[in-house]
Formats: structure tokens, sequence, C-alpha cells
């Protein structure tokens, strides 16, 4: 997303109804990790803020919340054209505000991009990262593939120009039946024939460094391709909230020191503890593909426990 503290270097997206995202909230950023506003930035870290009131102002309690909780955030609000979609593939337009109340138009390109749209189901199943187009009148586009009907977050991750990294978040809903999923722990995925494996754990408060392993057949895969601008990209939701953490891996392509794989390296810092769902963007042989993880920080997944769950 494609950017307060960050989690290290080039790189920090978790599940039930409807109305718990819409307390006051804020924005986290890259893991190199970002937690009041969330840039992308391949050198800095910045932490998820933690949301106790300690005596500070309500904007101030906001300001230290972790990104993505609420669709205002300072002085820019996500405006989406309609809060309905259809299952399927449909098309989600939205504007950013600005503090003066009219559409922002000017945004600056952060990994690649000037937009980077997540959308996922209050389950945290059917995520999806894209990026929308942007009509001269602000008014952004994207044709989003709704899989299931249910209640749905959505994240738009943003530089205006001139202003902070912002990560703003607000729900729209799928009309049918629901029928929620749960997501056991899990450290394994597999994905399109590939394996990917999560190392290191997530302790709250503090950088923790984690490890992302890419094999395809039972070999390592060492040529994986940038995509918007690394091998890489995580992203973190804390169960319950959906708590956003958008995560960059250490290094960048061609700079010299950074592999293409088979490890990604990241540097995460949560704000709580608790369940977290991860999303790794990886790119190998033109396609993208999304692996998905299960764990809890505060504790660890049992060693040697391979559950297997994937996105395609």
């Amino acid at each position: 997303m494609n950017t307060a503290a960050k989690l290290s270097a080039y790189g920090a997206v978790l599940a039930l109804v409807a109305g718990g995202a819409w307390a006051a909230g804020s924005a986290v950023g890259p893991f190199t990790v970002e937690a009041a506003p969330s840039g992308h930035d391949t050198s800095g870290a910045e932490g998820a803020g933690h949301g106790d009131d300690h005596g500070g102002t309500v904007a101030e309690t906001a300001q230290d919340q972790p990104a993505g909780l609420a669709s205002s955030r300072g002085g820019y609000t996500l405006a989406p054209t309609d809060t309905t979609l259809t299952t399927g593939t449909d098309s989600f337009s939205f504007r950013i505000l600005g503090p003066d109340g009219a559409a922002v138009t000017a945004f600056d390109v952060e990994h690649d991009k000037r937009m980077h749209l997540i959308a996922i189901r209050r389950d945290t199943s059917g995520f999806r990262h894209v990026h929308p187009e942007m009509a001269p009148d602000g008014t952004w586009t994207v044709p989003l593939d709704v899989p299931e009907a249910g209640s749905y977050r959505v994240f738009a991750d943003f530089k205006p120009t001139g202003g902070e990294a912002t990560t703003l978040g607000v729900d729209v809903n799928a009309a049918g039946a629901y029928e929620p999923r749960t997501h056991e722990p899990s450290r394994v995925a597999e994905v399109d024939g590939y394996r990917v494996r999560l190392d290191g754990d997530l302790v709250p408060g503090k950088a923790s460094p984690v490890r992302l392993t890419v094999t395809k057949d039972g070999a390592p895969v060492a040529d994986l391709q940038p995509y918007l601008a690394a091998y890489g990209h995580l992203v973190a939701l804390r169960e319950g909230d959906l708590a956003y953490l958008h995560v960059h891996p250490e290094g960048a392509p061609w700079d010299g020191k950074t592999p293409a794989g088979p490890e990604i390296a990241f540097v995460a810092e949560v704000p709580s503890a608790g369940g977290y769902r991860l999303f790794l963007d990886f790119r190998h042989d033109g396609v993208v593909r999304t692996a998905e993880f299960t764990v809890d920080a505060g504790g660890t997944v049992a060693h040697g426990e391979e559950e297997e769950h994937g996105h395609g």
C-alpha cells in the first residue's frame, strides 16, 4: 500500500459485525511499521499505536489508535459513492475528502501507485489488494471481486500531496446469506503449488523480525519478481476490529544486498496481544499470488504445527 512508529524497512491489514470498525481510529503504515499515519517507507520504522486514553484529548487519543479503524482522520475522509456491493465483480467508487470538504485530487506515488485499496470480509476471508484509477474530479473507481455476501471492510492507503501518509477504513455490505468462517492458527500457506512458511513471533509493542520463505515443488524460489517496487507486501489485520498494518520487507530490489528470495524479511510491530491475520502478496512467473496466515501475538503456534491455508 502500498505508508506513529514504523515496522522496519520497506515493509505494516483482522472478524465480526460491521459496527465494531466505526470506532474512532487511525492509521498505520508499513511493517518497517506504520501506526498513526500509514505510509510506505523503505527505511524507517513505524509502530501501531495503542487506543488507550491516558488523559489526552479525544483527537489525541484517536491519533494514537491503529490505522484503518476510522473513516476520517487528520482532516481526511474516505467517502464511498455507495456502501452496498453486488457479489461477483462489482465496481467500487469513492473519494477522499480533504479538510475543506472538497475531493482531493493530488496524491503522491507510493510503491508505484497513488492509491492502494484493501478489501476484506469482516471474518477476514476474501482478501483483495487492488489499485483504483482516479477521474479528474477526484473519484476513484476499481473493479472489485466480491466472492460472497457479508460485511466488508475497505481500506484506502494513500499519501495526499503535502500531507501525511494515511489509511482510512469504511464498511460496505454485499447482500445475501452470510456464513462466517473461522481461521485456525497457521504458519504455512499453500497457493497454486507454492508453499510459503512464516517464521518468527509477533511481540506486542516490540519490533519483531519475521521471515517468509517461498518454495515451489520443494525447491527454493530464488527469482521472485518485484511487485510494486518490492519482493513482497505484507498486510496484517488484528482479529476483532481489523486494525490495519501495512508491512514492507527489508531492502529493495536491485539495491545490491537484497536477494530475490526465497526468504523475504520483515520487522513487524503489532499494537497489542491477540490474533492477527497476515496476507503476503508475492510475484513469480508474472503472477501475483497471496499467502494467508493466522498467528497470535503474545503467544506462539506450537512448533511442528503446519496447518495449511492458502488464497488463490
